[in-house]
């Protein structure tokens, strides 16, 4: 089956772009590149040659030879074999739901949830099978689907161009989630510094509200301290002869109760006084 390459305005274009353009759009990593832009980008340098791409095969050395203006190369044994193209099917039975081969997909051509059955849509797989070696219980096999025929004569041109519009999508829909993800966790991040401004905040105004309680209290200790110490004792002169006779018992029953000497005892020691 012939193909024609994909129609690239070639004064617009860059070099990169019209070898990218003659490539495969599998993203199979085969070439030694993370994807075909990269290695369409390295040849652009002159950094790489023209017969790394085993999905492409022979004719797409040519091609790709033809725009950088070299010889064709027979393909690069290092970097595989051309072959029939083949399709990835996953043993549901062994599927386990880690979803690891639906992150390896480059073109979101396998389909299923977290801790679920995964299946791969035929029709949308590159046959890339970067999704064979992530597995980690070995249930993804790759089938081949075309046959005798290899390279462009197993994958059309058509097939090529929606392959690499549905990596663009890809590429532009984990960049969203990545920035989605990344605005929860600010969101997430600023929600939990608000609140711990806001404890912080109510820890002091308790603290605050504590000193302030704090110290009406020493003010009123300290007022009651004076108010004991300003007051006088009541008037105990020009006191009647029975008066007198109440404080004095008063004063003798605390000197014998060790409270404080009375005037009884004053007296008595003033009259064993010899000096008086």
């Amino acid at each position: 089956m012939t193909t024609t390459p994909r129609a690239v305005d070639s004064d617009a274009a860059s070099l990169a772009d019209r070898l990218e353009a003659l490539l495969p759009q599998t993203q199979c990593t085969k070439c030694g590149f993370n994807g075909c832009r990269p290695y369409a980008e390295a040849m652009a340098r002159g950094e790489a040659a023209s017969n790394r791409c085993p999905p492409g095969g022979a004719e797409g050395i040519v091609r790709l030879s033809s725009v950088l203006g070299v010889t064709p190369q027979p393909l690069d044994p290092e970097r595989g074999v051309e072959q029939p193209r083949a399709v990835a099917r996953i043993d549901e039975s062994l599927c386990i739901g880690c979803t690891l081969c639906i992150q390896a997909c480059p073109v979101d051509a396998i389909a299923g949830a977290p801790k679920q059955m995964h299946t791969v849509l035929p029709d949308l797989c590159t046959g890339c099978d970067l999704c064979v070696a992530p597995c980690p219980v070995d249930c993804i096999d790759m089938i081949p689907v075309t046959g005798d025929k290899t390279g462009w004569a197993a994958w059309s041109q058509d097939q090529a161009d929606a392959a690499h519009r549905r990596y663009a999508a890809r590429g532009i829909r984990l960049v969203r989630e990545r920035e989605e993800n990344d605005a929860r966790l600010a969101a997430k991040a600023a929600a939990k510094l608000a609140a711990l401004q806001a404890e912080s905040a109510a820890s002091v105004a308790e603290q605050e509200a504590q000193a302030r309680k704090k110290a009406i209290i020493q003010a009123a200790i300290e007022r009651a301290r004076q108010k004991q110490a300003a007051a006088k004792p009541r008037n105990t002169e020009d006191v009647s002869p029975a008066v007198q006779a109440q404080i004095d018992a008063a004063e003798a029953r605390r000197a014998r109760l060790g409270l404080t000497p009375g005037k009884a005892e004053d007296d008595e020691n003033d009259n064993n006084d010899p000096s008086t």
